[in-house]
């Protein structure tokens, strides 16, 4: 099970960092991903993280601003989002998928195997 925290509402410019708390055992077997869904739109992805934590991809949109990271300890995974604009306003999931890859993020095209429930993040103009 995925849970996600620390969405809200926040002005363009400003910053939010969100976690994604995972009730496994093996979270490490686990690549990590974070995907939105905007009003209107269809989900995309963000950010995808590999096992490791090493390897890191992200959408075009978000590069430079977002950062996907995790601490295998905590089974969490997190994603800071800095320079917030209007059209981030999305709810976004968190999602993990069982890999035998530890060094490689599975990216937008990874197959996913869970979902968490989704957190709003709305950026006022």
């Amino acid at each position: 099970q995925l849970v996600e925290f620390g969405g809200g509402l926040v002005q363009a410019g400003g910053s939010l960092r969100l976690s994604c708390a995972a009730s496994v055992r093996t979270f490490s077997l686990y690549a990590m991903a974070w995907f939105r869904q905007g009003p209107g739109k269809e989900r995309e992805f963000v950010a995808a993280i590999s096992r490791s934590g090493g390897s890191t991809n992200y959408a075009d949109s978000v590069k430079g601003r977002f950062t996907i990271s995790r601490d295998n300890a905590k089974n969490t995974v997190y994603l800071q989002m800095n320079s917030l604009k209007p059209e981030d306003t999305a709810v976004y999931y968190c999602a993990g998928g069982l890999t035998a890859q530890y060094y490689t993020a599975l990216g937008s095209n990874g197959r996913y195997d869970y979902w968490g429930q989704g957190t709003q993040v709305t950026v006022s103009s």
